[in-house]
């Protein structure tokens, strides 16, 4: 009878020290079991509004204040200055034997470019003869019809007609001889192979002609383009709206998609008139001079900097939140309230600082490190 008590009575002293040992077990394994409750987000009707239970766990930034001119960049392109581009024409029709120069060449002022085998040259050379020998006929008559009017023989208005004759054989034979000159043929050594030589110095910006292609003369598209390339143009794309922030006459600051470290200076030289109506953007047009680095059809990114100075906010980059290509700050509403609001952020500013054009103004308070509330709330 006393053993069996006794074992009555151990059997709930074994339970209650095997319950100890559990607990004590479980609070080593748990690294938790210490810490404060975790935040609860309440959600107020409007998903942006919402209310936490420990608001001090995610401190508070002020809205600093940045004052500097708004910048506007745009894309443009590197294109040829047309004022400085120059045709390479060719007035005989034929066929193209020869090439000495190919696109993107850098040639001088009278370099050979090509010659063109052409039958223009023989007919332009038969003219030359016929003039030669009309001019000379010519002047024969004149000087015989002035021996026969000094002796009384022929009347005045006689001699007046064959000098006639005469200045107008001399105003023959000179075009002809010109002609010759413009088709690039010596009149004392004829041959069937008219030189083109290059009008000025440049750059080869356009070919329209290979080996035994044929040449149209005027009627058919120029052989060459040659384009002086010191200075050059910035074609760029500014949106309607953006128009009042651009003047002739202004700078812009010229970065190369290729040289993104290196900044040119480039003036506005002309706004387009018209629109695109498709994407509702203007033409307008930089001269820039060319270090000799810059090539044409490099695309580029000018900045153009407001007359006008403006306020904007300055915040810590943490305490804006990047989400669905859009930027959000948490605005601190006070008592643990907290308003999530949709900003535009501009440029990183020293401090590791951005600047907000617009959505919250100076002086605003802000979580200062929005992911680890957004983390929070999506939890």
């Amino acid at each position: 009878m006393k053993a069996n008590f006794a074992g009555l009575v151990l059997i709930p002293a074994f339970y209650l020290l095997l319950g100890v040992f559990l607990v004590g077990c479980k609070s080593k394994s748990d690294p938790n079991a210490g810490a404060p409750p975790p935040a609860v987000v309440v959600p107020d009707m409007d998903a942006n509004n919402f209310k936490v239970d420990h608001p001090e766990r995610f401190p508070l930034a002020t809205a600093g204040e940045h004052k500097a001119a708004p910048e506007l960049n745009v894309t443009g392109v590197v294109s040829p200055d047309i004022s400085r581009t120059v045709p390479v024409i060719s007035l005989a029709t034929g066929r193209v034997v020869e090439i000495h120069a190919r696109l993107g060449d850098v040639v001088k002022k009278d370099q050979l470019l090509l010659r063109v085998q052409s039958s223009d040259v023989a007919g332009a050379f038969s003219d030359y003869r016929k003039a030669v020998n009309d001019e000379r006929l010519a002047r024969v008559q004149f000087e015989r019809a002035q021996l026969l009017f000094e002796k009384g023989a022929i009347a005045k208005s006689a001699l007046e007609t064959f000098e006639d004759a005469e200045q107008n054989a001399k105003v023959t034979l000179e075009t002809t001889l010109e002609h010759l000159r413009l088709l690039g043929v010596d009149k004392d050594h004829p041959t069937g192979l008219v030189e083109i030589h290059a009008p000025v110095s440049g750059m080869i910006t356009d070919q329209q002609v290979t080996n035994a292609s044929g040449v149209q003369g005027l009627s058919g598209p120029n052989p060459f383009t040659i384009s002086d390339v010191s200075h050059v143009w910035i074609v760029c794309d500014v949106y309607e709206n953006s128009l009042p922030q651009v003047h002739i006459g202004d700078y812009a600051d010229i970065r190369l998609n290729a040289y993104p470290d290196k900044v040119l200076k480039g003036r506005v030289s002309n706004i387009g008139a018209i629109l695109d109506p498709n994407i509702r953007t203007a033409k307008v047009r930089l001269e820039v001079e060319n270090p000799g680095w810059m090539r044409l059809g490099m695309f580029v990114t000018a900045t153009f900097q407001s007359r006008a100075i403006e306020t904007h906010a300055a915040l810590p980059a943490t305490a804006i939140l990047h989400l669905h290509d859009r930027n959000w700050v948490f605005a601190s509403l006070g008592d643990g309230h907290f308003r999530r609001l949709e900003v535009v952020a501009g440029g990183m500013l020293p401090g590791n600082m951005q600047e907000i054009v617009s959505g919250i103004q100076p002086g605003a308070q802000v979580v200062q490190n929005a992911l680890v509330l957004q983390n929070t709330v999506e939890q």
